[in-house]
């Protein structure tokens, strides 16, 4: 009984300390940071940073973006399914964040869910994702976001194939395809 009281206490205070850290990192003019992995241009892990949490009004977002790119990563959106221009991208290389640049996919981990989003089974480093509830729509979901810029990714699930069984269902419009060895223009 005390240990489910304790956890009980403990789920409310976290979340609580969090937004309170946020309140004071906002109000002394501190940035928030966070560690992701980053990769070379093929896919290879080169090391943990810390970076600054990319956060703008939604007026630069609005600049930056196209409409259904904003409607997709800074609002929750949806794509239409098999209208995404990654759904059927057979090539080899990594999925970039389309707000902030952030690898969050890898090629060799897409597999054809059938759905008519690109799915993969898992991220190319948990670090670079996270996971939250939605609620929305009357359903329960697992929502993905990156994990630099917040940007709404799109779902997991958990009927995908082996080794995980996840899919992480994702919204072509929130990512940037990049042929594996080829750097990126800025």
């Amino acid at each position: 009984m005390q240990r489910r009281m304790f956890l009980k206490t403990l789920g409310a205070i976290v979340p609580a300390a969090a937004a309170i850290g946020r309140l004071s990192a906002a109000s002394t003019g501190k940035k928030q940071t966070v560690k992701i992995v980053e990769f070379d241009a093929s896919g290879v892990r080169t090391g943990v940073v810390e970076l600054e949490k990319v956060e703008k009004p939604e007026s630069e977002w609005k600049k930056q973006l196209t409409a259904e790119q904003f409607q997709i990563t800074r609002q929750a959106g949806t794509e239409f399914p098999g209208t995404g221009k990654y759904a059927n991208n057979h090539a080899d290389g990594l999925y970039h964040c389309i707000c902030c640049d952030t690898v969050l996919f890898d090629s060799k981990t897409k597999f054809e869910s059938g759905t008519g989003w690109p799915s993969f089974y898992q991220p190319i480093a948990k670090e670079n994702v996270r996971v939250q509830g939605d609620n929305s729509h009357g359903m329960q979901r697992d929502e993905v976001l990156c994990t630099r810029c917040d940007a709404h990714l799109g779902h997991v699930f958990d009927d995908g194939p082996p080794p995980t069984h996840l899919r992480f269902c994702m919204n072509s419009a929130s990512l940037n395809f990049f042929a594996r060895g080829k750097q990126q223009s800025s």
